[in-house]
């Protein structure tokens, strides 16, 4: 699956941004990690990427945040079209994480369909209708730049 899509790096102030384009939507990761320490993370997240795009889950953005916080190693931020497509694609996931052996996971929102929260331990999956996602826009503050001693790198 991951041969099919095209991979484009960009260096933006020290970090890596990857962005692989396929069936028209984008998956980006930033900042990217050099090598991976936990396997297991990298596993639960390459079966999160694979159930979302089954699901045809829309603006697929992965955000590395290992190092970062102790909530885990990934983040994902999706968008769903409907109520009810954010909620077929949560439960899709669920289902597909419960299948590979992943337990069960923490689920938030699942009743609204407007934001639905999965916590699987390495990765937290935010799944949005789009003007929700817009609204929240956690991919910007994940993505700020770090203050160092007093200034922006």
């Amino acid at each position: 699956m991951l041969e099919s899509k095209v991979l484009v790096l960009f260096i933006w102030k020290g970090k890596t941004l990857t962005t692989a384009h396929a069936k028209g939507y984008a998956i980006s990761a930033f900042p990217r990690r050099a090598e991976a320490s936990d396997e297991a993370a990298v596993r639960a997240l390459q079966l999160v990427l694979e159930s979302l795009e089954d699901s045809k889950a829309e603006n697929i953005v992965t955000i590395d945040i290992a190092g970062k916080s102790a909530l885990g190693d990934f983040m994902v931020v999706v968008s769903g079209r409907s109520n009810r497509h954010v909620m077929a694609i949560a439960d899709h996931l669920i289902t597909d994480l419960k299948d590979d052996g992943f337990g069960n996971a923490r689920v938030e929102g699942l009743e609204g369909g407007d934001w639905v929260l999965i916590d699987t331990g390495d990765v937290i999956v935010h799944i949005f209708r789009p003007e929700i996602r817009e609204f929240y826009n956690i991919e910007k503050m994940w993505a700020a730049p770090e203050i160092e001693d007093g200034t922006l790198h």
